[in-house]
């Protein structure tokens, strides 16, 4: 689906289900929520994959399996060619300071008792034998790479503006130079004059370090303009992966088209051409058969809902799982 070329992660036919039980009239019954059902992506050294989609679609799970914070119910993921969730204790250390993540909100993901400096040298501190010199001019270089001065160091979190603590968290995630930061919703907590500034500065950053990014957002334009590769989720799969220059440009699935026409609505002569979700996201514990948005989808003919769509190459790089092609 990508080129191995200087293949850092790949994740190949993951699934996580939850089970959940209730008491039923005569007996307790268990369903299963299948938040992601089995789905397979990569991501370049270097390079940005986005995965964008509604609420519920699995992004979230996605990113908790990368970072070790949930098991698979099956499938691997695969970083630089080893399946992470068979490393002994020390590899696993090793890779949870190559992944690091940068979370929706600063506020909520910092500390209020710790100062900047000491959380942004925390995972240092923690991972590393420095000596505390060594701590504090790697501190003050990390502060100035993200645009904060070195002399707010001794500051708490609540002396910093939003886009200031989302600087703290970002800082703090460079500090042990990672090889991948998973980036879930890194803007969507800030004012919009502010999104800019921070997706202008993740940009620098992996030109400067070479790391790649895991971006997860609902703002389409926001993974477009970070991302080299985007995928669309629905309710657990991806449904179409695509370049992202292409994303606007030739959208194949019917649940991408919807996605941007609710995000960019055309000119009124153009409405008619739109295609617009309808309905409720149906619940992950009881997905539709077939395809799983035949449900919500205009475009849906008989087929749809009697047999799942195989995820296939269309044309190259553009991948997708739909029976219109």
């Amino acid at each position: 689906m990508m080129v191995d070329q200087n293949k850092l992660l790949e994740v190949k036919d993951l699934r996580k289900y939850y089970k959940v039980r209730r008491q039923g009239f005569f007996k307790r019954i268990t369903n299963l929520i299948r938040a992601v059902d089995g789905i397979s992506f990569k991501i370049g050294q270097g390079q940005t994959m986005g995965l964008v989609g509604e609420s519920g679609c699995g992004k979230t799970t996605t990113a908790m399996l990368i970072l070790l914070l949930e098991q698979p119910t099956s499938g691997a993921i695969l970083f630089r060619n080893e399946n992470i969730h068979t490393l002994e204790a020390t590899s696993i250390r090793n890779y949870r300071a190559e992944v690091q993540a940068v979370f929706q909100d600063p506020w909520s993901s910092l500390s209020p008792r710790m100062r900047a400096g000491s959380i942004i040298s925390e995972p240092l501190k923690v991972n590393q034998k420095i000596s505390k010199r060594d701590r504090k001019e790697r501190v003050e270089e990390l502060m100035l790479a993200v645009g904060l001065d070195p002399t707010q160091a001794d500051a708490f979190p609540h002396e910093f503006s939003g886009g200031q603590r989302q600087r703290i968290s970002i800082a703090r995630a460079l500090s042990l130079s990672p090889r991948l930061i998973i980036l879930d919703e890194p803007v969507s907590s800030l004012d919009v004059s502010v999104q800019a500034q921070v997706l202008n500065l993740l940009k620098e950053l992996q030109g400067k370090y070479g790391m790649s990014y895991l971006l997860i957002a609902h703002n389409l334009g926001t993974v477009q303009y970070l991302s080299h590769r985007i995928a669309v989720m629905y309710l657990g799969k991806i449904v179409e992966m695509v370049p992202s220059e292409e994303l606007f440009l030739n959208p194949l699935h019917p649940y991408t088209k919807a996605l941007i026409a609710a995000a960019l609505p055309r000119k009124r002569e153009d409405q008619n051409e739109e295609l617009t979700l309808k309905g409720e996201i149906p619940s992950p514990m009881a997905p539709p058969p077939g395809c799983r948005f035949n449900t919500r989808c205009s475009c849906a003919i008989g087929r749809c809902s009697q047999e799942e769509p195989r995820f296939r190459e269309l044309s190259s790089g553009h991948w997708a799982s739909c029976h219109l092609y």
